[in-house]
């Protein structure tokens, strides 16, 4: 993320119009109906004060005493707030920015791990002390993990200016002046890569402090000794560039160019730290600057694509060269060893600080996390090994589980090339062939994760290991299945222990020494609720846990990868990291880890542009990284909780919340209030769509399903339409059911409480009067009536209009129905947590003013001129996609169809000069077009300020 100097930037313009400031005044809790009111008005208006407040300023608009220009205005103010409100949270979630705290948070930390190494080590030898100390800094506890993904919302320019204000000492009275906080485009994945790539480089830096400070400490403690300690309890981890599930622009040639890049600056960073330290290392110098010159080279001799050519000459220069690269982190270990043995004190410590960052992260700047998805490898089993039956069928799972180990046993590894890379078709195959030759060629010495999504049987896994084993790679991998859905998360101890069955797979978690795990939380909230999916998650570890006891392999380590987004739909703690890492992994499971005496590893992810923030600036990640270190170091102690002391009825209390969130998902109105204009609401902010797209100028194809929506849209869509349905849903219905448990849950569990800062921080972005207007808009009725109250012939018409457009849509029985639904789980809830908190005025207003926009709009269509078919664009089709709010399309289209005449040839033409006579729909453009397209840049502007308010997009 770039850095910019908003010192300078102009405050918000504070000359706003009087019109814009009396819709700024309807965002008041005290504000009153203005005088522009109509007083006729439907019921549903007068019943609803976010219509109420719509209604005011579509008043306005259609009098003309209040502009578009106006509302733009009015939308950045309220979207500057947001912003600002947004960088104060952004301050204090890591623990606070401020420079003297956070070394006196770390001094303070580093000292505790002395004090607890001390009791531990108390009247042994000190050998023993400093071996105690080694166990506790030398193993990774802990991996940052930096994931991409559609969930770009902002300018790069904004995420730098909010970064860089949330690490202010002091904050800001006026926001820095944008025009908007959208970005020009979906991200590409080069801009991914650098977005991430800075952010980690951050954070490698925060993790210096970090193991400078230990050093120290440990220099006090052991001077004799303590220059052979090699601290890494936490690293930073990426699968920016080598993610290829759901994604189409990323090549095999993509993910070796961006890895060979994350190895340059590993080395980079290593020999610019020996330079600094003073030590005259020239053979080690040399061995650096060679690497880099060499990587540097294959770098960019990395084919663009699948050329021939360009693939022959590129293994050329990686085969050739393999030893001026270097392959193994291990190659340096003694040069390292001995210059920080004959330095001065301080140019030791410096150069221990290097080498404990270079080792802990291998030949790059970050571990590597490769992903796709269960399907790809059933594709390519079935393609080597003819296994063709469906995995997903349980009654061919144990032929399948027999015919895959017999397989196993007489798996030979083949030789990998690039000329056998360039044929491969199958994705999976290819995912592990090149693995396979960064293996060879890059970093020999460092484990990479292969995660695989919708694992739902343990057939996938063995599946993978013999592709592992097929390419000679098993050893070297991590195969780690994604456990998201509610079948995998129900099913996740059964599907682990098929694959434990397998005397292969117990051999290769023994080869490894370690078991891999990924929960994810964005299909799971999106399916049966946020509340419910991590007691889900929190009750298949602790079951996991078990079956290494049953299974003999409580000796191996066990890593806890949290795929969550940052949003409170996807996982990321609503106001605190210390909350976050705490409800990810409650000290409960820890502790039961502790007492088997297993190892476990946490990671976290630190999704897209939201994410990076926390690493936005050095004094962000340095916080970040001390709070998870804290964490980190933080002793797991099981405390009384009824969550746990009463698991009869916090598993019948939490599966109610699933239950409820299941029985909303299949409901067709909620499918139906997603997709009617959903996803117009949003910009794109990654490679993958939003939903399915529509082929031709027809009509987008209908959703009927959320699983239509991928997870990140689902959730972006249920903020901009003002109801966190995956967060709150279901919780009322608990309640209900369970209005003792509730209490006490609420009172006494902390826990519980944790959960529930979810469903605050939700219900703080979330209106039911919001969703009804939403609802309202859809049915035809909404729009008879408004016809039926209408004075003027010609308004009346156009309302006409839309309810007969809205009715070959069909929205409207189905959606009131889902709204009933959750309006009832609603009440429920409020009755038994009356004190939970609300939309703030200002939002709503936000809320308002967008609908006011719909409704111009959708009127503004009624006025276009009638036109001959063009293609597949008809007039019906504009309308159906005109209140599907897919306005640029529509807009592209309309130009093709009524075009604005070219400008007026300045040339002699040798002959009296003919009428030019203006043939063109200028009048079209200036009353209809034009200001369609900025009502709709207006409203996609108030979803970025919805996205700060929230705090994260999707």
């Amino acid at each position: 993320m770039v850095q910019r100097d908003i010192s300078s930037t102009p405050a918000r313009d504070e000359n706003l119009s009087s019109a814009a400031r009396a819709v700024l005044a309807l965002g008041c809790p005290q504000a009153q109906p203005g005088g522009d009111v109509e007083e006729i008005k439907p019921a549903e208006v007068s019943s609803n004060d976010v219509l109420s407040m719509s209604w005011q300023v579509s008043a306005m608009l259609e009098k003309q005493t209040l502009t578009i220009a106006d509302l733009a205005a009015v939308t950045r103010r309220l979207r500057d707030d947001a912003f600002l409100r947004r960088a104060t949270r952004l301050h204090r979630y890591p623990g606070g920015t401020n420079v003297s705290d956070t070394a006196s948070r770390l001094d303070g930390l580093v000292r505790l791990v002395i004090e607890k190494t001390a009791e531990a080590s108390a009247g042994k030898p000190e050998a023993e002390a400093l071996a105690t100390f080694r166990q506790q800094v030398e193993r990774i506890r802990f991996a940052a993990v930096f994931t991409a993904h559609p969930t770009f919302a902002l300018s790069n320019e904004v995420y730098a200016a909010l970064a860089t204000i949330a690490s202010a000492p002091e904050p800001l009275e006026d926001a820095p002046f944008f025009e908007t906080h959208r970005r020009n485009g979906p991200p590409t994945l080069e801009e991914e890569f650098g977005l991430a790539s800075a952010a980690i480089l951050r954070g490698r830096d925060a993790l210096d402090q970090l193991t400078e400070s230990l050093l120290t400490h440990a220099r006090e403690k052991w001077p004799e000794s303590w220059s052979t300690l090699v601290p890494r309890p936490v690293v930073m981890t990426s699968w920016v560039g080598y993610d290829t599930d759901g994604r189409t622009d990323i090549g095999w040639w993509d993910t070796l160019r961006l890895r060979l890049r994350m190895k340059l600056f590993q080395i980079q960073r290593l020999r610019a730290q020996v330079a600094a330290s003073g030590v005259e290392a020239a053979t080690l110098q040399s061995r650096l600057v060679r690497a880099c010159y060499t990587v540097e080279a294959q770098i960019a001799a990395c084919p663009k694509s699948g050329d021939e050519v360009e693939t022959a000459e590129f293994a050329k220069l990686l085969v050739e060269h393999a030893n001026d690269a270097i392959a193994d982190p291990m190659v340096l270990a003694d040069a390292l060893q001995d210059a920080i043995d004959t330095a001065e004190p301080q140019a030791a410590l410096t150069l221990a600080v290097a080498r404990a960052g270079f080792l802990a992260h291998g030949m790059s700047a970050s571990h590597s996390h490769t992903r796709l998805n269960a399907t790809q490898i059933h594709n390519v089993i079935r393609q080597r090994l003819r296994l063709t039956d469906d995995p997903a069928d349980p009654a061919h799972r144990r032929a399948l589980l027999a015919r895959i180990n017999e397989a196993l046993e007489t798996v030979q590894a083949v030789p990998v090339d690039f000329g056998a890379l360039l044929v491969e078709q199958a994705s999976a195959a290819r995912l592990m062939m090149t693995i396979a030759q960064i293996v060879k060629h890059i970093d020999s010495a460092t484990p990479i994760r292969f995660l695989i999504a919708e694992t739902e049987s343990g057939y996938t896994l063995l599946s993978a290991l013999w592709l592992a084993r097929h390419f000679g790679i098993a050893e070297k991998i991590e195969i780690s299945p994604l456990f998201e859905t509610r079948e995998a998360l129900m099913g996740g101890a059964q599907i682990i222990e098929e694959a434990l069955r397998s005397p292969h797979w117990r051999a290769y978690l023994r080869a490894t020494g370690r078991l891999s795990l990924q929960f994810g939380y964005s299909d799971s909230g999106r399916y049966v609720g946020q509340l419910a999916a991590t007691y889900l998650i929190e009750r298949l570890r602790l079951k996991i846990l078990d079956l290494l006891r049953k299974w003999d392999l409580e000796d191996i380590e066990v890593i806890l990868f949290d795929t969550h987004g940052e949003s409170v739909g996807r996982g990321g703690h609503p106001f605190r990291l210390a909350d976050r890492l705490a409800y990810l992994s409650p000290d409960h499971v820890r502790a039961r880890f502790a007492e088997r005496n297993v190892k476990w590893r946490e990671e976290s992810a630190f999704q897209g542009g939201d994410g990076y923030l926390l690493f936005g600036t050095p004094e962000l990640a340095t916080a970040s990284v001390i709070t998870i270190a804290e964490h980190v170091f933080a002793p797991p102690q099981r405390q009384g909780d009824p969550v746990y002391d009463q698991p009869d009825f916090s598993a019948d209390f939490f599966s109610t919340i699933a239950d409820a969130m299941t029985e909303l998902v299949a409901d067709r109105g909620y499918a139906d209030v997603l997709g009617a204009f959903g996803p117009s609401l949003i910009d794109k902010t990654g490679s993958r769509p939003a939903a399915r797209q529509s082929e031709g100028r027809g009509v987008t194809p209908r959703i009927t399903h959320p699983g239509q929506l991928r997870a990140i849209p689902n959730n972006a869509i249920l903020q901009q339409l003002g109801w966190l349905a995956n967060t709150v849903q279901g919780l009322g219905s608990a309640a209900r059911r369970h209005p003792e448990t509730f209490e006490t849950f609420l009172g006494d569990s902390p826990r519980f409480r944790r959960a529930l800062d979810f469903a605050a921080h939700a219900l703080t972005h979330s209106n039911d009067q919001v969703l009804r207007s939403v609802v309202w808009l859809l049915d035809p009725g909404y729009w008879l009536d408004r016809a039926t109250v209408e004075a003027k012939a010609s308004q009346r018409e156009r309302y006409l209009s839309v309810m007969h457009d809205l009715e070959k849509l069909d929205f409207w029985a189905d959606t009131q129905s889902m709204f009933r639904r959750i309006q009832a789980d609603h009440l429920a809830l409020r009755a038994a947590w009356p004190d939970a908190p609300t939309m703030a005025q200002p939002e709503r207003l936000l809320h308002a003013i967008r609908i006011a926009l719909i409704e111009r709009i959708w009127l503004l269509a009624t006025r276009v001129p009638f036109f001959m078919p063009r293609g597949n664009f008809t007039r019906e089709v504009m309308m159906q996609r005109i209140l599907c709010l897919e306005i640029p399309s529509v807009l592209r289209e309309l130009d093709a169809v009524f075009p604005l005449a070219g400008s007026k040839p300045d040339l002699d033409f040798h002959e009296p000069a003919g009428p030019q006579a203006d043939n063109s729909y200028r009048q079209e453009h200036e009353e209809i077009f034009r200001p369609m397209r900025e009502m709709f840049q207006i409203m996609r502007e108030i979803s970025v300020a919805i996205v700060h308010g929230v705090g994260a997009f999707g």
